[in-house]
């Protein structure tokens, strides 16, 4: 990271820092891409088994990683205020955090798992792809936790390139290893579906192995020495830490989870409606990644610059990248109108999964310019250490307003399904205006007059 004296200097600082942000983004979705594109060539039972299961597991992984997301502000204040001695203890109680979490998922899914699934209207088949899918992913769970908290350490130095090399050199032994479970190719077993949790479960293991020798080894995070002293277990540490992060993780679960539980509503209607529902659902999320990376990229400049008390940096930073989200969003808005049909025809071969698909994808265009003003917003409030109140504003404007008036919608009008993607729109839309007020609060009433503005 850079001290930058203009606004030139800042975009450029930006993108250096974004566009690898975004290439692991991309290939940390293209994983779960994947899964479900694979599956889908495979049968409509399997495409629909695992969008269930993603359903269920993404906001679950989301928020509770979205609470290791607290390293990253934490790290970067800390360099910005040239307080490095205190960074590896921080990490490593991150380290410990990480696995207490993903044990105690484990624990509480073994319990809960099925109950969910009983409660879901599904057939035989897609019960049993959707529970195997998410036993065989849980293999994986502790190494991704473990590697958010590393990845967060790496990206908080600015080196967010390397992430992306890591991503990147995970990302073909994930698709081959779909491609031999799924298939039963090479003489491995044919398991549909469930193959490709077992291909996901073990390309998280070579991630996490790939991030810890290269902090060990590769300056200048072999500087820090993160490894070389095991620090016993603090509480307060982790007090610390939750202090953060459980905001964090809130606000995106209750993002998340507000489509998971319109996934569950879902499950009242036929299998097409399911997986064309769960296609586009997956597509949107995809053009979702340049907003939450944009959002990720600020949380690091951000922090920086308010740890250092560089209050008028922080502030055309977030300047930088609002408008650049933005921007980004009305392309992505034009490509999702006039590419939807084939889009949709990558995931399936089914014509009428396809075609249902293709409408679902035109409401995706308006959770674009939500999206691309909400996420940049919450990246910039994160690096402030302000979470608090927006975890408030996403559990009102996603379940108070989206959920109730997508299931009114839907239920009570001709909508059908699509009810529920207008509810949706409306949440998403309910918390970008929230966000942005908390944002124009933060800049220019509170901490105008705690610190001196340059």
């Amino acid at each position: 990271m850079n001290i930058t004296h203009n606004r030139s200097q800042k975009l450029r600082q930006l993108f250096v820092i974004l566009f690898p942000i975004l290439i692991t983004q991309l290939g940390l979705y293209a994983m779960n891409f994947f899964d479900i594109m694979m599956s889908g060539k495979y049968s409509t039972d399997d495409v629909a088994g695992v969008s269930i299961g993603s359903s269920i597991w993404v906001p679950v992984y989301t928020g509770l990683s979205g609470i290791l997301l607290a390293i990253t502000p934490i790290v970067s204040q800390l360099i910005g205020a040239r307080n490095k001695k205190s960074v590896p203890f921080s990490i490593l109680q991150g380290v410990y955090l990480a696995a207490a979490m993903a044990l105690l998922v484990m624990l509480i899914g073994s319990f809960v798992l099925n109950p969910i699934l009983q409660g879901m209207s599904l057939t035989a088949n897609v019960h049993r792809v959707a529970h195997d899918y998410l036993v065989a992913l849980s293999i994986g769970m502790v190494p991704l936790f473990i590697y958010n908290v590393l990845r967060s350490f790496i990206d908080s130095l600015g080196q967010t390139r390397v992430s992306m090399i890591i991503t990147l050199l995970a990302l073909p032994i994930n698709v081959a290893l779909n491609y031999l479970l799924i298939y039963g190719k090479f003489g491995f077993p044919e398991l549909g579906g469930v193959g490709s949790g077992y291909a996901t479960a073990i390309t998280y293991w070579i991630i996490t192995i790939i991030a810890v020798v290269v902090i060990i080894k590769i300056h200048p995070f072999s500087d820090y020495q993160i490894f070389k002293t095991f620090y016993k277990v603090s509480f307060k540490e982790w007090a610390s830490l939750l202090k953060i992060g459980v905001p964090i993780g809130f606000s995106i679960f209750f993002e998340t989870s507000i489509f998971a539980a319109v996934t569950l509503f879902m499950s009242e209607y036929d299998t097409i409606t399911i997986a064309s529902h769960q296609i586009a659902m997956n597509f949107a999320s995809f053009l979702y990644m340049m907003p939450l990376s944009i959002s990720m990229a600020l949380t690091i400049v951000v922090g920086f610059e308010a740890g250092a008390k560089r209050l008028q940096d922080a502030r055309e930073y977030s300047v930088i990248g609002i408008i650049m989200a933005v921007s980004m969003s009305l392309l992505c808005a034009l490509a999702i109108f006039f590419f939807r049909e084939p889009v949709a025809s990558l995931y399936t071969e089914d014509e009428k999964v396809m075609q249902l698909t293709a409408q679902f994808l035109i409401y995706a265009l308006f959770f674009q310019l939500s999206d691309a003003i909400a996420a940049p917003i919450q990246g910039v409030l994160r690096g402030y250490k302000d979470v608090h109140i927006t975890f408030l504003m996403s559990l009102v404007s996603y379940w108070v307003i989206g959920l109730p008036t997508g299931y009114l919608l839907a239920t009570f009008t001709d909508m059908g399904a699509f009810g529920f993607w207008i509810g949706l729109i409306t949440g998403l839309a309910m918390g970008a205006i929230g966000l942005s007020g908390r944002l124009l609060y933060i800049q220019w009433i509170k901490y105008p007059k705690k610190y001196a503005v340059k």
